[in-house]
């Protein structure tokens, strides 16, 4: 039978906030992996604003401290010494939502993969959520599509194995195996689809290609 190897999976990747692009890390073609950094928005009052929580963090963490021997030495209240704890636990609070919204200027790879396009350069205006960095697509493993006649529905199950073949393209036949068999048929075409996944280390074989698939007995 006829198929198509196809990516498994395919990323738009944008932001969650909008900002200014800083800096792009990918190109088109080049490798990613998961959590690696794809780009930065400018983020200095994001940063400014994480070194003041941290200053005073610690501040309030040498008074309480400090306070700490006076109220073993009954010369400070259990309320006062309340009061001071509450206020180190309210900065560290206050630091992290800090650090949290500075993480947010950093758009990160969900995928190892390969970059199909960038769509941003420096400079450039991102919109939370409409916007996009680059599109990515993981071709480890390969989705294997096929349109298969509807007299073989019985016969195709999830798991069981075939061998897809890549010529003129790759000499050989590579092992895959079935993962979604659909469980409605095209009556106008008497077809129905099949998906494969085909291992593909190192991302040696390209996605877009045209194949041929037989399945065992």
């Amino acid at each position: 039978l006829e198929c198509l190897v196809e990516p498994s999976l395919l990323a738009n990747i944008g932001s969650s906030v909008d900002g200014v692009v800083e800096e792009v890390g990918v190109d088109r073609g080049d490798r990613v992996k998961k959590g690696q950094v794809v780009a930065r928005l400018r983020s200095g009052v994001e940063a400014a604003a994480v070194k003041l929580s941290q200053a005073q963090v610690e501040f309030a963490q040498r008074r309480a401290e400090r306070n700490e021997t006076l109220f073993k030495k009954q010369l400070i209240s259990a309320q006062e010494r309340d009061e001071m704890v509450t206020e180190v636990k309210l900065r560290e609070e206050e630091l992290n939502r800090n650090q949290e919204t500075l993480a947010l200027r950093t758009i990160v790879s969900p995928l190892d993969g390969v970059v199909i396009e960038r769509k941003l350069a420096p400079g450039e205006f991102i919109r939370a959520e409409k916007s996009v960095v680059a599109r990515l697509a993981q071709v480890n493993p390969l989705n294997v599509e096929v349109i298969a006649p509807a007299s073989m529905f019985g016969s195709l199950r999830v798991g069981m194995t075939a061998r897809v073949s890549l010529a003129p393209y790759y000499p050989g036949t590579y092992a895959a195996k079935v993962v979604v068999v659909d469980k409605v048929i095209d009556a106008a075409s008497g077809t129905l689809g099949v998906r494969l996944q085909m291992p593909n280390p190192d991302n040696k074989i390209p996605a877009g290609l045209k194949c041929s698939v037989s399945f065992g007995r």
